[in-house]
């Protein structure tokens, strides 16, 4: 009964949104057409804004979970698997989800509250990838700066999406992660190779012979 309300709210407002503006739209026609008390919104959404926006709160409950349950080994697959448990809930989302980019991207005030909940799933990714670190300065930096390129993967797709320019958002976030993960990767030390050479082996030679081998 209190998913059919909140839905029916949120129909309502948006709605009233496209009709008349969302600066015009007062919770009082919002309650009206929904056909619901101010109690029940209030209780449901705090605020006029809180209407338009998905529950980060669960959303970042799931990523917390899905996140510290890996291991060191799936930590990278982890961090994956979170980014798409976002994005997805947003294509799932369909219509309203583009309903709402059309509000935020024409409102300061509600584009100001969607970078204060991005900055929420920066703040857990940077968390999780520090965890991982060994607590230096250079991990702590190194955790700053790929959170931030996880959430601008992340963003980078939504939007897309979000404009119709992304007809495969899977084939889409698969890349742009690929790509992220791969400078993750590229920042850790590769393993020393010892090789044990005939004296009568010259350096040039076995450089030549290595470079072959790749």
């Amino acid at each position: 009964m209190v998913v059919d309300t909140r839905e029916a709210i949120r129909d309502a407002a948006f709605r009233l949104f496209a009709d008349q503006g969302y600066a015009v739209t007062t919770v009082d026609e919002i309650v009206r057409a929904a056909g619901v008390a101010r109690s029940t919104f209030f209780r449901l959404f705090g605020s006029k804004e809180g209407v338009i926006f998905p529950e980060h709160d669960v959303l970042l409950q799931r990523l917390e979970e899905r996140l510290f349950a890996s291991t060191a080994e799936s930590a990278l697959h982890a961090v994956s698997d979170a980014v798409r448990i976002v994005l997805f809930h947003y294509v799932a989302e369909g219509e309203r989800a583009r309903e709402r980019y059309r509000l935020t991207s024409a409102v300061p005030a509600l584009r100001d509250r969607e970078l204060v909940g991005s900055a929420q799933y920066q703040r857990l990714f940077r968390r999780f990838i520090a965890d991982m670190g060994d607590g230096t300065d250079g991990a702590q930096m190194r955790a700053e700066l790929m959170a931030a390129a996880v959430v601008a993967a992340h963003n980078r797709v939504l939007r897309r999406w979000l404009r119709g320019e992304c007809p495969d958002p899977q084939v889409e976030i698969d890349a742009a992660m690929d790509a992220v993960l791969d400078l993750w990767r590229l920042d850790r030390p590769s393993p020393a190779v010892v090789v044990a050479l005939p004296a009568e082996v010259s350096i040039s030679e076995a450089i030549s012979a290595l470079q072959g081998l790749r």
